[in-house]
């Protein structure tokens, strides 16, 4: 069999299995965004891989056979970045985005450069043979670069997302007001002029001059429109069935800025009418999808009914814009309590976009939403909203594509578990899945991942569902042994059956690891995930330390040698806790809040209405928002803490950590402060790999300085470091 795993061997022998590693980290290979050919036979998916000098990812398209026949093979030449593979209807063709630009044809010397130095215009759509041998070809040019396509109905053309404002270089500048720079002309002007809140975006920067609008693309040299022109971003085109229309996401309101919502439209691509589809009030709506009968607009959304809690349900709208009232378009999963669009936490598999797939007579709507610690694909009944679960594991599906063979759906998905990294399967109506991918067997011969026990508990009348992996036995350690505590980000997501490397990494060092889902995640329903609102900090330190008395209780752990940790939100309930209980003998707090109100007035996040999370703003209940800053207590904090937090957040800025160590130094309190250069709120999940893998080894070796070795001061400062 071509995919049969091989037993890594020496001497004849099988070798014992080792502890993960944080540098493994450089020899995994992560699937996205598969996509399923029309014939159903070919699965293609982009895969990231760490570049040889480990300062960032190339990224390729692959191809595999659904039906295992044979093992993956590399289409495309993946130098750079690959990505967002679609095969053409008819099958003959495969569309990518691809940065290539540079590496295969010549610069012109008028080029604009944009973010990190590169042409604005290196991101395009390019098309591949998949019926025959030949080379990739270049299918747009715009002048800023393109964001995301979809293939017409006929593979005549592409819905384009693009922030261009004219169809040529010239065009665009003159649109925007640019002039041509003179040789050796005087310095311009650099200032920025800013109207509007939600200007920044963690990981893009400043965002409001380059909003993408709709495009549409023939794929032979011909027709280049822009089809939209509004002050927001247009998001998630999706073609009616005849071809003649598109649906997409914005937001038109006057004061967008205030609070982005987004919400859905329709455009006539011949004569850009455009039609509103869902209501203009306080609601989100995504994902469009068209139903066969092109009548039809399934999508996901709500009208923030629980606040940041608030659930993604399945809703249907009629696309002539009938249903745009603020009461209109049918729920179809409320009675469910399920919760599509919510986040699984992984530091290795690539969470992808919520989306809603019809099956080809419109009866049904496939798509995938978390239930008891698992992330599953579910179908669900445009009659009358039945719903039938379609797998079912311990398991974390971050993506999929649905197609018909003979009248009965194939899927793909991508899949991982606690112990097993992500990879491509394939899945028939009715039948098993089967594995089409074992892209990291090189490495998972080598190591082995210890599997997470559930635990349960109540609190408040809550069940809290948990996980525990214990230590290594190999380290040696008697029980109760050393135990750290990881909290999620957030708050609305959830931990659950994915893997993630950290965790690996600190219980082969012999720490176990405990981590649940406290009040306000997602995953146990709407009541559960609304449960934090104005409770950021009580109610949740009770969910996660209940979980830890039990454990310790159960001489699982040793009160002397406990450790908590945690990310973003995590970084707040981090820092909460550590100011109001001194029973742990280290903390980690990484890219964490510690003021709200900068917080809310800061970064990102400026923009977003504060209410929706703590029900007040800054400036309306002061006193209020000082009691829910962890800042307001840290002075009590005597646990060493080491704060992490990247350069270029701007979803949690660095004032948070600056903060943070500015309290803590200040009352002579064991602190020291890892300022991260060149990454965002993103380091852990997608930051450049040798920066990731040295904070697995920070993580691990603060934690170990403290819980297993059992030292007081300090830690020594790491060899290779700046600033010397």
């Amino acid at each position: 069999m071509p995919l049969a795993r091989a037993s890594r061997v020496s001497n004849g022998e099988r070798t014992m299995p080792r502890s993960l590693q944080p540098d493994d980290l450089y020899r995994l290979r992560v699937p996205s965004q598969v996509r399923l050919a029309p014939d159903g036979r070919l699965a293609v998916f982009a895969l990231q891989a760490t570049k040889a000098r480990r300062d960032g990812y190339v990224d390729s398209i692959w191809g595999v056979p659904t039906d295992g026949s044979d093992e993956p093979r590399q289409l495309t030449l993946g130098a750079w970045h690959d990505a967002s593979p679609r095969v053409s209807p008819d099958g003959r063709l495969m569309a990518f985005l691809s940065d290539r630009r540079t590496l295969v044809e010549p610069a012109p010397a008028e080029e604009t450069p944009g973010a990190a130095g590169k042409p604005e215009n290196v991101v395009q759509v390019y098309v591949l043979p998949l019926d025959r041998p030949g080379e990739a070809r270049r299918v747009t040019d715009l002048p800023r670069g393109v964001t995301g396509f979809e293939w017409s109905p006929d593979g005549r053309r592409f819905a384009v997302l693009s922030p261009s404002a004219g169809a040529t270089r010239d065009e665009d500048r003159r649109r925007r007001g640019l002039e041509e720079p003179a040789p050796n002309a005087m310095p311009t002007s650099d200032y920025r002029y800013v109207d509007r809140l939600s200007f920044l975006h963690n990981g893009r920067g400043f965002v409001y001059d380059s909003h993408p609008q709709l495009w549409v693309v023939d794929l032979e040299p011909g027709d280049v429109r822009r089809l939209t022109n509004v002050d927001w971003s247009v998001d998630m085109p999706a073609w009616s069935p005849d071809g003649k229309r598109i649906a997409y996401c914005t937001d038109e309101r006057r004061d967008a800025d205030f609070d982005p919502r987004s919400h859905v439209f329709v455009v006539d691509v011949d004569s850009g009418r455009r039609t509103r589809i869902t209501d203009a009030g306080r609601a989100d709506f995504t994902a469009p999808t068209w139903l066969p009968d092109g009548r039809t607009i399934a999508c996901l959304g709500h009208r923030y009914p629980a606040h940041a809690g608030s659930r993604y349900d399945v809703w249907l709208f009629t696309a002539d814009g009938s249903d745009s009232g603020r009461d209109g378009g049918r729920n179809l999963s409320a009675r469910h309590d399920l919760m599509p669009a919510t986040s699984m936490n992984s530091d290795i598999t690539i969470g992808e976009p919520a989306r809603l797939v019809a099956s080809a007579d419109g009866a049904d709507l496939t798509f995938s939403a978390p239930y008891d610690g698992s992330y599953e694909l579910w179908r669900i009944s445009t009659d009358d909203g039945r719903l039938e679960r379609l797998t079912e594991g311990r398991e974390y599906i971050s993506g999929f594509d649905q197609i018909e063979v003979d009248g009965r759906p194939r899927l793909a998905f991508i899949r991982s578990t606690p112990t097993e990294l992500p990879d491509v399967w394939a899945q028939s109506d009715g039948g098993a899945p089967r594995r089409l991918s074992r892209l990291n067997d090189l490495v998972l011969d080598e190591v082995k991942l210890l599997e997470p026990a559930e635990r349960s508990y109540e609190v408040d009348g809550r069940q809290i569902q948990g996980w525990i992996i214990a230590g290594a036995e190999s380290s040696g350690f008697r029980r109760p042994g050393p135990l750290v505590v990881e909290i999620h980000g957030g708050p609305q997501t959830q931990y659950g059956w994915s893997p993630v490397l950290e965790f690996q990494i600190l219980a082969g060092t012999g720490m176990s690891v405990f981590y649940c889902n406290p009040r306000g995640s997602t995953g146990y329903g709407q009541s559960f995930a609304d449960a934090n609102f104005r409770d950021w900090g009580h109610g949740p330190t009770r969910d996660v330390l209940a979980g830890v008395d039990a454990l310790v209780a159960e001489d699982i752990a040793s009160s002397r040698h406990l450790g908590v940790t945690g990310g973003s939100y995590g970084g707040y309930l981090t820092n909460w806790i550590v100011g109001h209980d001194r029973r742990f003998a280290a903390a980690f707090t990484a890219r964490s809040v510690s003021d709200m109100t900068s917080l809310m007035l800061t970064g990102d996040l400026a923009g977003i209405d504060p209410k929706i999370f703590i029900g007040a703003n800054p400036w309306d209940e002061p006193e209020f928002y000082r009691e829910a800053s962890p800042i307001t207590y840290i002075s009590s904090c005597t646990t060493p803490l080491l704060i992490q937090h990247a350069e270029e957040d701007l979803r949690c800025p660095i004032g948070q950590a600056e903060e943070l160590f500015a309290v803590l130094r200040a009352h002579r309190r064991p602190v020291r402060f890892m300022r991260v250069p060149g990454e965002n709120h993103e380091l852990t999940r997608g930051g450049t790999p040798f920066r990731r893998v040295e904070n697995l080894i920070q993580v691990r070796d603060w934690f170990r300085h403290y819980l297993v070795y059992g030292k007081r001061r300090l830690p020594p400062l790491p060899r290779e470091r700046a600033g010397k």
